[in-house]
């Protein structure tokens, strides 16, 4: 799980992180996106799927992105796993964060 908050606007932070899962490195795709604005402030929920080979599963990244207080907000979370009694994903869950975080990562306030 990563919390950080970004120097763009919620709508630039969606479509940075669009680019890197959709159409770049992780060619995963977007599941859904639920975006509410009331005023100035949007609130939007993002669910992306890839398939890792090394988890043996789909996974799922979760992203919540806001600007309710102020600056953007941006909540992700990777889930998911491989088969079998434990599910354990190898790492792979949290390496789909990472890659939305990187993306972001020229834009994170310090």
């Amino acid at each position: 799980m990563a919390d950080f908050d970004v120097n763009i606007s919620p709508r630039e932070a969606i479509e940075i992180i669009d680019n890197e899962i959709v159409n770049k490195t992780v060619t995963g795709e977007k599941i859904n996106e639920y975006v509410r604005q009331f005023d100035d402030k949007i609130i939007a929920v993002i669910v992306y799927e890839k398939h890792y080979l090394r988890a043996e599963n789909r996974l799922t990244l979760t992203a919540v992105i806001d600007n309710l207080h102020g600056a953007t907000h941006v909540h992700l979370v990777g889930g998911g796993g491989g088969q079998g009694l434990f599910n354990f994903d190898g790492g792979a869950a949290h390496d789909f964060e990472i890659c939305a975080y990187a993306a972001l990562f020229d834009y994170v306030v310090k």
